[in-house]
C-alpha cells in the first residue's frame, strides 16, 4: 500500500454518487429514493439499524445487486455496473460484512483469488506470496501466507478480507462493519491505514455499529431509516447524541441490571479450569480460572482480544477440550457430556460467529429455529409438523423477530434478526444456563438493545446469563458481575457501578484521555 499510487483529483469533490436509487424484493422496499454522494480522499460512514438498508445501497454501489430504477453517476458519468468484477474494474470496491473467503485456501490464495499473477504462462507463487507479505505487514499482522484461513481466528479471518481488498488499490473503496471482529490495537492499525488511502486521493465509505469508533476518522455522516436517507451531516456537526437520535429517536439506552427477582442456587461452576493456547502460544487460553454463576444472574466476560473469553466459553459448552480442571452444571461434572448432551441438560451457547456456527444458511427461518429443539416434536422418523409450526411461532413472538414468518429464508433477515434467531433456537431448549460469545456482533445500537432486554427478561424468569463482550458499554448495561479476562485469567471483578477506565485498566487496555 504504501507504494500504491496517489489518485488525482481534487479532495472533497463527488467521485461517485447515487441517484434516488430504488430496490425493492417483491413487496419489500429495502430502498426508497435514496441520494447517496462519496467524496475523493475523504471517509463517508454511513449509520443505520440493520435492514435500514445499509448494505443494500453498497451491493448496488459496487455492482453485486442492480437497483429496482435510479442512477448511478462516477466521475461526473452515469454508468451501469453489470457485476462486482465490472465495478471493481472501475475501480471500486467492497469489503463485504459477512466473510467471503475461501477457508480451505491459504490467505494467499484467497487475496489472489481470480487475479493471479501470471508468469510464463504459470502462477507466480512466489511473488503473490511476497505481496500478501507487504499487505500483512501494513496492516501489522503477524499471519503466514501460506496458513489456511480455516486455521485463524476470526479477527485475523477479517484482515485477511481487508488486505484482499486494500491489494486490488481502489479508488473507492467500500467498508462494510470492518473492524467487528477486530481488536482494539488492529482497529487502530485499520485506521492509520485508512488515512493513509485518504491521503493519497482513496474514497472510504464507512459503515459501522461501533459509533463512537466511527466518529474518529469520519468527515461526512449519513443515516438510513427504513430505505430513506433521514440525515446528513458534516464531521463538526455530528457527536454521538446526534447519530443514535437520527438512528432510533430519544431517550436510548441499553438497559440495567434487572432487580426484583431472587437470585437462585449456584447453576454453572467453572472449577480451576486449563484450556490450552495455539501451538507455540507463550501462555494458556484459559489459566485456572474459576467462577460460579447463580440461577437468575447475569454476569458479564470482558476483555480484548486474545484474553481468553471465547475460548472459556467454547470450553464449557463442549467444543473445546480442557486440559484440566471441571465444569458443573447444577453441581453435576459435564465432561462426560457432548455438546448435544450438554444442550440436553440445559447447558447453551450463542457463537460469535452465527453465519459459520450458528445458522444453517440453506434452511429457513423456523428450521434453524427448531433445530435445536428437535427432539421435542420428532419419535423415530416421525415428525410432528404442527408442533414444530407451533414451537417457531412462540419463538418468533417471544423473541421479537420481525420476519415474514418461519417459511422465510434465513438470508431474508438483516442482521439484527439473524442474531435473535440463534438465541431463539437456543432459548427455545429450555435452557438453565445460556453463555453467548460477542452476542451484539455485527448488529445495530436498536437490535442490541432488544437482545439485552431479552435477557434481562430471562434472568427474571431464573435463566443464568453470561455473555463476553470487547465493548466496555455492554458491561455497563445489564450485568450484575463484570469478569475481566487478561491473559486467560481473570484480572479483576466488579459490580455494575464500575467506572469505564477500571474496566480498562484491567483488561490491560491503555486509557486514553479525551
Amino acid at each position: 500500500m504504501s507504494g500504491a499510487p496517489r489518485i488525482e483529483g481534487a479532495k472533497g469533490e463527488v467521485v461517485l454518487a447515487a441517484r434516488n436509487i430504488t430496490k425493492s424484493y417483491g413487496s419489500v422496499h429495502a430502498l426508497k429514493g435514496v441520494n447517496f454522494d462519496i467524496h475523493r480522499g475523504e471517509v463517508t460512514t454511513l449509520f443505520g439499524e440493520n435492514g435500514a438498508g445499509k448494505s443494500t445501497l453498497m451491493k448496488i454501489l459496487s455492482g453485486v445487486v442492480q437497483p429496482t430504477s435510479g442512477e448511478i453517476v462516477l466521475d461526473g458519468n452515469p454508468i451501469t455496473f453489470h457485476s462486482s468484477t465490472h465495478a471493481r474494474a472501475c475501480g471500486v470496491s467492497i469489503i463485504h460484512q459477512e466473510l467471503s473467503l475461501a477457508p480451505n485456501l491459504s490467505v494467499r490464495d484467497n487475496i489472489f483469488m481470480g487475479r493471479e499473477i501470471i508468469k510464463g504462462g504459470v502462477v507466480d507463487f512466489a511473488e503473490e506470496e511476497r505481496q500478501t507479505r507487504a499487505l500483512l505487514a501494513e496492516l501489522e499482522e503477524e499471519i503466514d501466507p501460506l496458513a489456511r484461513v480455516e486455521d485463524l481466528r476470526l479477527g485475523q479471518q477479517q484482515i485477511v478480507e481487508i488486505a484482499r481488498a486494500l491489494s486490488v488499490n481502489s479508488r473507492i473503496l467500500i467498508m462494510d462493519e470492518p473492524t467487528s471482529a477486530l481488536s482494539a490495537t488492529e482497529v487502530e492499525v485499520l485506521f492509520k491505514v485508512i488515512r493513509d488511502l485518504t491521503g493519497r486521493g482513496v474514497s472510504i465509505v464507512y459503515i459501522s455499529h461501533h459509533l463512537e469508533e466511527a466518529l474518529q476518522i469520519t468527515n461526512h455522516a449519513v443515516v438510513l431509516r427504513d430505505g430513506a436517507m433521514t440525515a446528513y451531516a458534516e464531521r463538526k456537526d455530528i457527536d454521538l447524541e446526534w447519530i443514535v437520535r437520527n438512528m432510533v429517536g430519544d431517550n436510548f439506552d441499553l438497559g440495567s441490571p434487572p432487580t426484583g427477582h431472587r437470585i437462585g442456587d449456584v447453576a454453572l461452576t467453572i472449577d480451576n479450569l486449563i484450556v490450552p493456547g495455539p501451538s507455540g502460544a507463550a501462555y494458556n487460553a484459559v489459566d485456572r480460572m474459576s467462577l460460579q454463576v447463580r440461577a437468575g444472574e447475569i454476569v458479564c466476560i470482558y476483555g480484548l482480544m486474545g484474553a481468553g473469553r471465547t475460548e472459556l466459553l467454547e470450553c464449557v459448552a463442549g467444543r473445546l477440550r480442557p486440559s484440566g480442571g471441571r465444569v458443573l452444571l447444577g453441581g453435576r461434572d459435564v465432561a462426560g457430556l457432548t455438546i448435544a448432551g450438554r444442550i440436553a441438560n440445559g447447558l447453551v451457547l450463542v457463537p460469535e460467529d452465527r453465519q459459520r456456527d450458528g445458522l444453517v444458511q440453506t434452511m429457513t427461518v423456523g428450521s434453524n429455529l427448531s433445530l435445536a429443539s428437535i427432539g421435542a416434536f420428532t419419535k423415530g422418523l416421525l415428525t410432528s409438523g404442527s408442533r414444530e409450526r407451533e414451537l417457531v411461532g412462540e419463538s418468533i413472538r417471544k423473541v421479537h423477530i420481525k420476519t415474514d414468518g418461519g417459511e422465510a429464508a434465513i438470508g431474508s433477515l438483516s442482521g439484527g434478526n439473524q442474531q435473535k434467531v440463534v438465541i431463539g433456537k437456543m432459548l427455545a431448549t429450555h435452557p438453565q444456563v445460556i453463555l453467548l460469545d460477542e452476542p451484539s456482533r455485527g448488529i445495530d445500537i436498536g437490535a442490541k438493545a432488544e437482545v439485552f432486554k431479552l435477557l434481562a427478561e430471562r434472568a427474571k424468569q431464573g435463566l443464568a446469563v453470561i455473555y463476553s463482550t470487547s465493548e466496555v458499554a455492554e458491561c455497563l448495561s445489564i450485568a450484575h458481575r463484570i469478569i475481566v479476562m487478561h491473559r486467560g485469567r481473570i484480572s479483576a471483578e466488579f459490580g455494575p457501578d464500575v467506572t469505564k477506565e477500571k474496566i480498562m485498566a484491567a483488561s490491560g487496555e491503555a486509557v486514553v484521555a479525551h
